[in-house]
Protein backbone atom coordinates (compact mmCIF):
# COMPACT_ATOMS: atom_id res chain seq x y z
CA UNK A 1 0.00 0.00 0.00
CA UNK A 2 1.32 3.43 -0.93
CA UNK A 3 2.32 5.51 2.11
CA UNK A 4 3.44 9.07 2.65
CA UNK A 5 6.33 10.25 4.80
CA UNK A 6 3.67 12.35 6.55
CA UNK A 7 1.95 10.29 9.23
CA UNK A 8 -1.71 9.76 8.36
CA UNK A 9 -4.20 8.02 10.64
CA UNK A 10 -5.94 5.04 8.93
CA UNK A 11 -9.29 6.76 9.58
CA UNK A 12 -8.15 10.07 8.14
CA UNK A 13 -10.04 11.13 5.02
CA UNK A 14 -6.88 12.41 3.37
CA UNK A 15 -4.20 9.77 2.77
CA UNK A 16 -1.78 9.84 -0.16
CA UNK A 17 -4.28 7.78 -2.16
CA UNK A 18 -6.74 10.70 -2.08
CA UNK A 19 -5.09 14.15 -2.40
CA UNK A 20 -8.21 16.29 -2.84
CA UNK A 21 -7.81 19.82 -4.17
CA UNK A 22 -8.97 22.95 -2.40
CA UNK A 23 -8.56 26.72 -2.31
CA UNK A 24 -7.21 28.12 0.94
CA UNK A 25 -5.80 31.22 2.57
CA UNK A 26 -3.18 30.96 5.35
CA UNK A 27 -4.41 32.62 8.54
CA UNK A 28 -1.08 34.34 9.17
CA UNK A 29 -0.35 35.97 5.80
CA UNK A 30 -0.79 35.67 2.06
CA UNK A 31 -3.65 35.48 -0.41
CA UNK A 32 -5.69 32.59 -1.77
CA UNK A 33 -3.92 29.73 -3.46
CA UNK A 34 -4.46 26.04 -4.27
CA UNK A 35 -3.39 23.04 -2.24
CA UNK A 36 -4.12 19.40 -1.58
CA UNK A 37 -5.02 17.80 1.74
CA UNK A 38 -2.62 15.21 3.15
CA UNK A 39 -3.42 14.00 6.66
CA UNK A 40 -3.80 17.03 8.91
CA UNK A 41 -1.87 19.28 6.51
CA UNK A 42 -2.38 21.30 3.36
CA UNK A 43 0.35 21.01 0.75
CA UNK A 44 0.71 24.41 -0.94
CA UNK A 45 0.97 23.66 -4.67
CA UNK A 46 1.90 27.23 -5.52
CA UNK A 47 5.13 26.78 -3.53
CA UNK A 48 5.96 23.54 -5.32
CA UNK A 49 5.19 25.14 -8.68
CA UNK A 50 7.49 28.09 -7.92
CA UNK A 51 10.27 25.61 -7.05
CA UNK A 52 9.90 23.93 -10.45
CA UNK A 53 8.43 20.63 -9.33
CA UNK A 54 5.73 20.74 -12.03
CA UNK A 55 8.13 21.51 -14.90
CA UNK A 56 7.31 19.41 -17.93
CA UNK A 57 3.62 19.09 -17.10
CA UNK A 58 0.75 20.97 -18.72
CA UNK A 59 0.59 23.39 -15.77
CA UNK A 60 4.21 24.52 -16.28
CA UNK A 61 4.38 28.32 -16.51
CA UNK A 62 0.62 28.86 -16.28
CA UNK A 63 0.43 29.87 -12.59
CA UNK A 64 -2.74 27.84 -12.10
CA UNK A 65 -1.98 27.17 -8.43
CA UNK A 66 -1.68 30.86 -7.54
CA UNK A 67 -5.37 31.40 -8.22
CA UNK A 68 -8.40 32.00 -5.99
CA UNK A 69 -10.28 29.19 -7.75
CA UNK A 70 -9.58 25.84 -9.39
CA UNK A 71 -11.19 26.88 -12.68
CA UNK A 72 -7.99 27.34 -14.68
CA UNK A 73 -6.65 23.98 -13.52
CA UNK A 74 -10.02 22.32 -14.22
CA UNK A 75 -9.97 23.64 -17.78
CA UNK A 76 -6.68 21.85 -18.62
CA UNK A 77 -8.23 18.38 -18.76
CA UNK A 78 -7.43 14.84 -17.74
CA UNK A 79 -3.79 14.65 -18.85
CA UNK A 80 -2.82 17.69 -16.76
CA UNK A 81 -4.80 16.40 -13.77
CA UNK A 82 -3.21 12.96 -14.02
CA UNK A 83 0.36 14.25 -14.42
CA UNK A 84 0.07 16.69 -11.49
CA UNK A 85 -1.44 14.00 -9.26
CA UNK A 86 1.39 11.58 -10.10
CA UNK A 87 3.99 14.25 -9.33
CA UNK A 88 2.39 15.09 -5.97
CA UNK A 89 2.19 11.42 -4.98
CA UNK A 90 5.84 11.01 -5.93
CA UNK A 91 6.90 13.98 -3.79
CA UNK A 92 4.86 12.80 -0.78
CA UNK A 93 5.92 9.14 -0.98
CA UNK A 94 7.70 7.75 2.07
CA UNK A 95 10.70 6.64 -0.06
CA UNK A 96 11.14 9.97 -1.87
CA UNK A 97 13.69 12.30 -0.22
CA UNK A 98 13.14 15.46 -2.33
CA UNK A 99 10.48 16.94 -0.05
CA UNK A 100 10.85 14.59 2.90
CA UNK A 101 14.43 15.69 3.69
CA UNK A 102 14.15 19.32 2.64
CA UNK A 103 12.98 20.79 5.95
CA UNK A 104 13.18 24.41 4.78
CA UNK A 105 10.81 23.64 1.90
CA UNK A 106 8.53 21.58 4.12
CA UNK A 107 8.18 24.51 6.53
CA UNK A 108 6.66 26.71 3.85
CA UNK A 109 4.88 24.11 1.70
CA UNK A 110 3.15 22.08 4.42
CA UNK A 111 0.68 24.05 6.55
CA UNK A 112 -1.47 22.56 9.34
CA UNK A 113 -5.13 22.60 8.25
CA UNK A 114 -6.01 24.37 11.51
CA UNK A 115 -3.92 27.32 10.29
CA UNK A 116 -5.78 27.94 7.04
CA UNK A 117 -9.16 29.26 6.00
CA UNK A 118 -10.84 27.22 3.27
CA UNK A 119 -12.62 29.04 0.44
CA UNK A 120 -15.08 28.01 -2.27
CA UNK A 121 -13.10 25.71 -4.56
CA UNK A 122 -14.43 27.14 -7.82
CA UNK A 123 -16.03 30.13 -9.43
CA UNK A 124 -19.35 28.43 -10.17
CA UNK A 125 -20.93 29.76 -13.34
CA UNK A 126 -23.87 27.36 -13.42
CA UNK A 127 -25.40 24.82 -11.07
CA UNK A 128 -27.63 21.93 -12.14
CA UNK A 129 -29.41 19.71 -9.62
CA UNK A 130 -30.68 16.31 -10.72
CA UNK A 131 -33.28 13.92 -9.34
CA UNK A 132 -31.31 10.71 -9.91
CA UNK A 133 -32.26 8.45 -6.98
CA UNK A 134 -35.12 6.09 -7.84
CA UNK A 135 -35.83 5.39 -4.16
CA UNK A 136 -36.09 9.11 -3.42
CA UNK A 137 -38.28 9.84 -6.43
CA UNK A 138 -40.51 6.87 -5.58
CA UNK A 139 -40.90 7.89 -1.94
CA UNK A 140 -41.81 11.46 -2.86
CA UNK A 141 -44.17 10.27 -5.58
CA UNK A 142 -46.02 7.94 -3.20
CA UNK A 143 -46.49 10.76 -0.70
CA UNK A 144 -47.92 13.18 -3.23
CA UNK A 145 -49.51 10.95 -5.89
CA UNK A 146 -49.95 7.46 -4.42
CA UNK A 147 -48.20 4.16 -5.23
CA UNK A 148 -49.84 3.75 -8.64
CA UNK A 149 -48.40 7.06 -9.89
CA UNK A 150 -45.23 7.27 -7.82
CA UNK A 151 -42.87 7.81 -10.76
CA UNK A 152 -43.74 10.16 -13.59
CA UNK A 153 -43.78 8.44 -17.01
CA UNK A 154 -40.46 9.98 -18.12
CA UNK A 155 -38.44 9.18 -14.99
CA UNK A 156 -36.92 5.83 -16.06
CA UNK A 157 -36.16 7.18 -19.55
CA UNK A 158 -34.07 10.25 -18.75
CA UNK A 159 -32.23 11.95 -15.85
CA UNK A 160 -34.61 14.61 -14.56
CA UNK A 161 -32.94 17.85 -13.46
CA UNK A 162 -33.43 21.58 -13.01
CA UNK A 163 -31.24 24.66 -13.23
CA UNK A 164 -30.29 25.78 -9.71
CA UNK A 165 -28.98 29.06 -8.40
CA UNK A 166 -25.16 29.27 -8.47
CA UNK A 167 -24.98 32.56 -6.54
CA UNK A 168 -26.25 30.95 -3.33
CA UNK A 169 -23.83 28.00 -3.30
CA UNK A 170 -21.93 28.43 -0.02
CA UNK A 171 -19.00 26.73 1.65
CA UNK A 172 -19.31 24.30 4.52
CA UNK A 173 -19.53 26.12 7.86
CA UNK A 174 -21.70 28.93 6.49
CA UNK A 175 -24.85 29.56 8.54
CA UNK A 176 -28.12 29.21 6.64
CA UNK A 177 -30.93 31.68 7.27
CA UNK A 178 -34.44 30.18 7.39
CA UNK A 179 -36.10 31.34 4.17
CA UNK A 180 -39.39 33.16 3.83
CA UNK A 181 -41.98 32.89 1.10
CA UNK A 182 -45.53 31.96 0.21
CA UNK A 183 -47.09 28.80 1.61
CA UNK A 184 -50.58 27.39 1.25
CA UNK A 185 -51.66 25.44 4.38
CA UNK A 186 -54.39 22.85 3.78
CA UNK A 187 -56.83 24.72 6.03
CA UNK A 188 -56.29 28.08 4.34
CA UNK A 189 -58.24 29.45 1.39
CA UNK A 190 -55.40 31.70 0.30
CA UNK A 191 -51.58 31.64 0.46
CA UNK A 192 -49.76 33.10 3.46
CA UNK A 193 -46.39 34.83 3.66
CA UNK A 194 -43.85 34.01 6.35
CA UNK A 195 -40.89 31.83 7.39
CA UNK A 196 -40.78 28.26 6.14
CA UNK A 197 -42.03 25.80 8.76
CA UNK A 198 -40.83 22.76 6.83
CA UNK A 199 -37.10 23.34 6.38
CA UNK A 200 -35.29 20.22 5.16
CA UNK A 201 -31.91 18.88 4.14
CA UNK A 202 -30.98 16.93 1.02
CA UNK A 203 -28.11 14.44 1.12
CA UNK A 204 -26.32 14.83 -2.21
CA UNK A 205 -22.98 14.49 -3.98
CA UNK A 206 -21.83 17.00 -6.56
CA UNK A 207 -19.12 17.10 -9.22
CA UNK A 208 -17.24 19.90 -10.94
CA UNK A 209 -16.92 20.07 -14.71
CA UNK A 210 -13.49 20.32 -16.32
CA UNK A 211 -12.92 21.48 -19.92
CA UNK A 212 -16.60 21.46 -20.92
CA UNK A 213 -17.99 21.50 -24.46
CA UNK A 214 -18.86 23.95 -27.20
CA UNK A 215 -22.43 25.17 -27.43
CA UNK A 216 -24.29 23.05 -29.94
CA UNK A 217 -22.01 20.03 -29.45
CA UNK A 218 -22.93 17.24 -27.03
CA UNK A 219 -20.68 15.12 -24.83
CA UNK A 220 -20.93 11.43 -25.68
CA UNK A 221 -21.57 9.05 -22.81
CA UNK A 222 -18.26 7.25 -23.34
CA UNK A 223 -16.38 10.56 -22.94
CA UNK A 224 -18.48 12.04 -20.14
CA UNK A 225 -16.27 11.00 -17.20
CA UNK A 226 -13.35 12.85 -18.80
CA UNK A 227 -15.28 16.02 -17.92
CA UNK A 228 -15.42 15.24 -14.18
CA UNK A 229 -12.64 17.07 -12.33
CA UNK A 230 -13.72 15.87 -8.89
CA UNK A 231 -16.52 15.37 -6.38
CA UNK A 232 -17.81 17.20 -3.29
CA UNK A 233 -20.51 16.64 -0.70
CA UNK A 234 -23.67 18.71 -1.10
CA UNK A 235 -26.55 19.70 1.18
CA UNK A 236 -29.21 21.24 -1.04
CA UNK A 237 -31.37 22.83 1.66
CA UNK A 238 -35.08 22.79 0.85
CA UNK A 239 -38.17 24.58 2.15
CA UNK A 240 -40.85 21.93 1.56
CA UNK A 241 -43.90 24.07 2.35
CA UNK A 242 -42.75 26.80 -0.02
CA UNK A 243 -41.88 24.16 -2.61
CA UNK A 244 -45.24 22.38 -2.54
CA UNK A 245 -47.09 25.66 -3.29
CA UNK A 246 -44.78 27.30 -5.82
CA UNK A 247 -43.49 24.43 -7.95
CA UNK A 248 -46.70 23.95 -9.92
CA UNK A 249 -46.31 23.65 -12.87
CA UNK A 250 -42.63 24.46 -13.48
CA UNK A 251 -40.30 23.46 -10.67
CA UNK A 252 -38.36 24.61 -7.58
CA UNK A 253 -37.64 28.31 -7.18
CA UNK A 254 -37.53 30.09 -3.79
CA UNK A 255 -37.73 26.72 -2.02
CA UNK A 256 -34.23 25.87 -3.26
CA UNK A 257 -32.49 29.11 -4.20
CA UNK A 258 -31.67 30.38 -0.70
CA UNK A 259 -28.68 28.09 -0.01
CA UNK A 260 -26.76 25.05 -1.26
CA UNK A 261 -23.81 24.01 0.93
CA UNK A 262 -20.75 22.18 -0.42
CA UNK A 263 -17.62 20.70 1.17
CA UNK A 264 -14.29 22.48 0.54
CA UNK A 265 -12.16 19.55 -0.70
CA UNK A 266 -12.66 18.28 -4.26
CA UNK A 267 -11.87 14.56 -4.47
CA UNK A 268 -10.37 13.59 -7.87
CA UNK A 269 -12.38 11.05 -9.82
CA UNK A 270 -9.17 9.05 -10.24
CA UNK A 271 -8.94 8.56 -6.46
CA UNK A 272 -12.31 6.77 -6.55
CA UNK A 273 -11.36 4.22 -9.22
CA UNK A 274 -10.65 1.36 -6.74
CA UNK A 275 -14.25 1.76 -5.53
CA UNK A 276 -16.01 1.67 -8.91
CA UNK A 277 -19.13 -0.50 -8.88
CA UNK A 278 -22.15 -1.13 -11.06
CA UNK A 279 -25.20 1.00 -10.42
CA UNK A 280 -28.77 -0.33 -10.24
CA UNK A 281 -30.20 -2.29 -13.18
CA UNK A 282 -32.02 0.07 -15.54
CA UNK A 283 -35.38 -1.08 -16.82
CA UNK A 284 -36.46 -0.24 -19.44
CA UNK A 285 -33.15 -0.05 -21.26
CA UNK A 286 -32.26 3.60 -21.88
CA UNK A 287 -32.12 5.07 -25.37
CA UNK A 288 -28.76 4.53 -27.14
CA UNK A 289 -27.20 7.88 -26.13
CA UNK A 290 -27.66 6.92 -22.44
CA UNK A 291 -26.77 3.23 -22.79
CA UNK A 292 -23.60 1.76 -21.22
CA UNK A 293 -22.23 -1.59 -20.12
CA UNK A 294 -19.47 -0.07 -17.97
CA UNK A 295 -19.77 0.03 -14.15
CA UNK A 296 -20.48 3.71 -13.63
CA UNK A 297 -21.06 4.18 -9.92
CA UNK A 298 -18.89 4.24 -6.80
CA UNK A 299 -19.13 2.71 -3.33
CA UNK A 300 -19.22 5.91 -1.24
CA UNK A 301 -20.62 5.59 2.29
CA UNK A 302 -22.65 8.66 3.28
CA UNK A 303 -23.93 9.88 6.67
CA UNK A 304 -26.12 12.73 7.90
CA UNK A 305 -25.70 13.94 11.48
CA UNK A 306 -27.95 16.39 13.32
CA UNK A 307 -27.01 18.39 16.43
CA UNK A 308 -29.74 20.45 18.06
CA UNK A 309 -28.93 23.68 19.87
CA UNK A 310 -29.15 22.02 23.29
CA UNK A 311 -27.53 18.70 22.37
CA UNK A 312 -24.08 17.67 23.58
CA UNK A 313 -23.50 15.20 20.76
CA UNK A 314 -24.73 14.89 17.22
CA UNK A 315 -27.11 12.13 16.18
CA UNK A 316 -26.77 10.12 12.97
CA UNK A 317 -30.18 10.32 11.31
CA UNK A 318 -29.39 8.78 7.92
CA UNK A 319 -26.83 6.50 6.26
CA UNK A 320 -26.86 5.99 2.52
CA UNK A 321 -24.52 5.20 -0.38
CA UNK A 322 -23.72 6.85 -3.70
CA UNK A 323 -24.08 3.47 -5.44
CA UNK A 324 -27.88 3.65 -5.08
CA UNK A 325 -28.16 6.40 -7.72
CA UNK A 326 -30.17 5.12 -10.67
CA UNK A 327 -28.67 7.56 -13.17
CA UNK A 328 -24.86 7.77 -13.25
CA UNK A 329 -22.81 10.95 -13.42
CA UNK A 330 -21.84 10.10 -17.01
CA UNK A 331 -25.49 9.67 -18.01
CA UNK A 332 -26.42 12.96 -16.38
CA UNK A 333 -23.65 14.79 -18.27
CA UNK A 334 -24.56 13.14 -21.58
CA UNK A 335 -28.23 14.04 -21.18
CA UNK A 336 -27.43 17.58 -20.00
CA UNK A 337 -25.52 18.31 -23.22
CA UNK A 338 -27.42 16.21 -25.78
CA UNK A 339 -29.55 19.21 -26.76
CA UNK A 340 -26.47 21.40 -27.30
CA UNK A 341 -26.06 22.95 -23.84
CA UNK A 342 -22.46 23.99 -23.20
CA UNK A 343 -20.86 23.11 -19.86
CA UNK A 344 -17.96 25.26 -18.66
CA UNK A 345 -15.02 24.80 -16.26
CA UNK A 346 -16.26 25.11 -12.69
CA UNK A 347 -19.89 24.28 -13.42
CA UNK A 348 -21.41 22.27 -10.57
CA UNK A 349 -23.73 19.31 -11.14
CA UNK A 350 -25.39 17.52 -8.22
CA UNK A 351 -27.09 14.16 -7.86
CA UNK A 352 -30.27 15.12 -6.09
CA UNK A 353 -31.20 13.43 -2.81
CA UNK A 354 -29.50 10.03 -2.45
CA UNK A 355 -31.81 7.55 -0.72
CA UNK A 356 -31.41 3.80 -0.32
CA UNK A 357 -33.90 0.93 -0.07
CA UNK A 358 -34.23 0.99 3.74
CA UNK A 359 -35.91 3.62 5.91
CA UNK A 360 -32.67 4.64 7.65
CA UNK A 361 -31.13 5.25 4.20
CA UNK A 362 -33.52 8.05 3.24
CA UNK A 363 -31.65 11.25 2.43
CA UNK A 364 -34.16 13.88 3.57
CA UNK A 365 -36.46 14.60 6.50
CA UNK A 366 -39.35 14.62 4.04
CA UNK A 367 -38.76 10.88 3.64
CA UNK A 368 -37.41 10.03 7.09
CA UNK A 369 -40.53 11.47 8.78
CA UNK A 370 -42.80 10.56 5.87
CA UNK A 371 -43.95 14.13 5.26
CA UNK A 372 -44.08 14.90 8.97
CA UNK A 373 -46.25 11.96 10.09
CA UNK A 374 -43.44 9.90 11.67
CA UNK A 375 -41.18 12.07 13.88
CA UNK A 376 -37.64 10.82 14.47
CA UNK A 377 -36.03 10.55 17.91
CA UNK A 378 -32.78 12.44 18.30
CA UNK A 379 -31.87 12.72 22.03
CA UNK A 380 -33.52 12.46 25.46
CA UNK A 381 -36.99 12.19 24.00
CA UNK A 382 -36.44 15.16 21.70
CA UNK A 383 -37.90 14.68 18.21
CA UNK A 384 -37.66 16.24 14.79
CA UNK A 385 -40.13 16.47 11.96
CA UNK A 386 -38.44 19.39 10.21
CA UNK A 387 -35.28 21.38 10.99
CA UNK A 388 -35.50 23.84 13.87
CA UNK A 389 -33.58 27.07 14.44
CA UNK A 390 -30.18 26.30 15.91
CA UNK A 391 -29.96 22.82 14.35
CA UNK A 392 -26.61 21.98 12.82
CA UNK A 393 -26.49 19.50 9.93
CA UNK A 394 -23.30 17.67 8.99
CA UNK A 395 -22.91 15.37 5.99
CA UNK A 396 -19.81 13.22 5.67
CA UNK A 397 -18.73 10.43 3.35
CA UNK A 398 -15.87 8.12 2.44
CA UNK A 399 -14.76 5.06 0.50
CA UNK A 400 -13.23 2.37 2.73
CA UNK A 401 -10.04 0.82 1.38
CA UNK A 402 -7.71 -1.78 2.87
CA UNK A 403 -6.11 0.23 5.68
CA UNK A 404 -7.05 3.64 4.31
CA UNK A 405 -10.04 5.86 3.47
CA UNK A 406 -10.76 8.12 0.56
CA UNK A 407 -12.83 10.73 2.35
CA UNK A 408 -14.65 13.93 1.49
CA UNK A 409 -14.32 15.66 4.85
CA UNK A 410 -17.69 17.15 5.67
CA UNK A 411 -20.24 19.77 4.74
CA UNK A 412 -21.92 21.45 7.66
CA UNK A 413 -24.35 24.30 8.24
CA UNK A 414 -26.39 25.77 11.11
CA UNK A 415 -29.96 27.03 10.78
CA UNK A 416 -30.49 30.67 11.80
CA UNK A 417 -33.93 32.20 12.47
CA UNK A 418 -35.68 33.98 9.62
CA UNK A 419 -35.14 37.71 9.37
CA UNK A 420 -38.01 39.86 10.55
CA UNK A 421 -39.80 41.34 7.57
CA UNK A 422 -39.44 45.11 7.39
CA UNK A 423 -41.61 47.55 5.46
CA UNK A 424 -41.08 51.06 4.14
CA UNK A 425 -43.47 53.87 5.10
CA UNK A 426 -45.03 53.75 1.64
CA UNK A 427 -46.02 50.11 2.20
CA UNK A 428 -47.83 50.72 5.51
Amino acid sequence: MMKSFIEVDPKSHFPIQNLPYGVFRPLMMGGPRIGVAIGDYVLDLSVLDAEGYFDGTDVDGKGVFEQASLNEFMALGTKAWRDVRRRIQQLLHEDESILRDNYALRDIALIPQKNVKMLLPAQIGDYTDFYASKEHATNVGIMFRGKENALMPNWTHLPVGYHGRASSVVLSGTDVRRPQGQTKPANSNAPLFGPSCQLDLELEVGWFIGPGNERGKSIALENAEEQIFGLVLVNDWSARDIQSWEYQPLGPFLAKSFATSISPWVVPLEALEPFRVAGPDQEPEPLPYLRTNKPSSFDIHLEVNLKGEGMKNSKTISTSNFRYLYWSMAQQIAHHTVGGCNLRPGDLLASGTISGPEKEMRGSLLELTWRGTEPIEIENGEQRVWLEDGDQLTITGWCQGEGYRIGFGEVTGRVLPALKQSYTLSQI
